[in-house]
Parts: structure tokens; C-alpha cells; sequence
């Protein structure tokens, strides 16, 4: 098994949250982790007591755990992690780099 580490660049999370804080709060929050550099949340859902949110995260070298904590030093808890993007370059770089890439046949 190949025991490559490559950087989490891009985290998708589903988050249940209490009301307070609120989503911008909450957002402010998770910025005091120094590996973010993005964040995007949305509430999707509201009950009597809680938000569901989803929440995406950016940056060069995301630390997952220490993510995870921050979460759920706010009363917060991981639902589930929908999308993960590792690698040395974005994503979005791979997608310009290909469509500026010219092959030989």
C-alpha cells in the first residue's frame, strides 16, 4: 500500500450545529484554524434546536483534526464528509492545465 500524504486541499463537510453560534460565527470560527483559507458554509436545514449545515473548506494543507476539534468545541458534530480533494496542485489547476495542454497523436 502506498503510504503517499498528500495535502487536503478542498474538505466537504456535513455538519449538525446548535443555532448559536451563528453561521457566520461559526465560519469565524473554523478561520482561527491557521490551514484554512476558505470557508463556505450553507444551512440546509433548521429544526427546533439545531442547523444542519454544509460546510466547504479550502486551503493548501487542511489539518483535519485539528477541524475537527474547532467543530466540536462549539457544540457542533461531524454528520459526514462528502468530498475530500487532495493533491499538490487544485483540482481547478489539473482542469486548465488539461484544456491548455496540447497532445501529439
Amino acid at each position: 500500500m502506498n503510504k503517499c500524504r498528500l495535502p487536503l486541499k478542498v474538505l466537504v463537510l456535513d455538519v449538525l450545529k446548535p443555532h448559536k453560534p451563528s453561521i457566520v460565527e461559526f465560519g469565524a470560527a473554523m478561520c482561527d484554524e491557521k490551514s484554512i483559507e476558505s470557508v463556505n458554509i450553507t444551512v440546509y436545514a433548521v429544526d427546533e434546536k439545531t442547523e444542519s449545515i454544509k460546510m466547504i473548506l479550502e486551503g493548501n494543507a487542511l489539518d483535519f483534526d485539528r477541524i475537527e476539534e474547532l467543530i466540536e468545541k462549539t457544540g457542533a458534530v461531524v454528520h459526514s464528509v462528502d468530498k475530500v480533494i487532495l493533491g499538490r496542485i487544485s483540482a481547478t489547476d489539473q482542469v486548465a492545465l488539461k484544456s491548455t495542454t496540447k497532445f501529439s497523436a
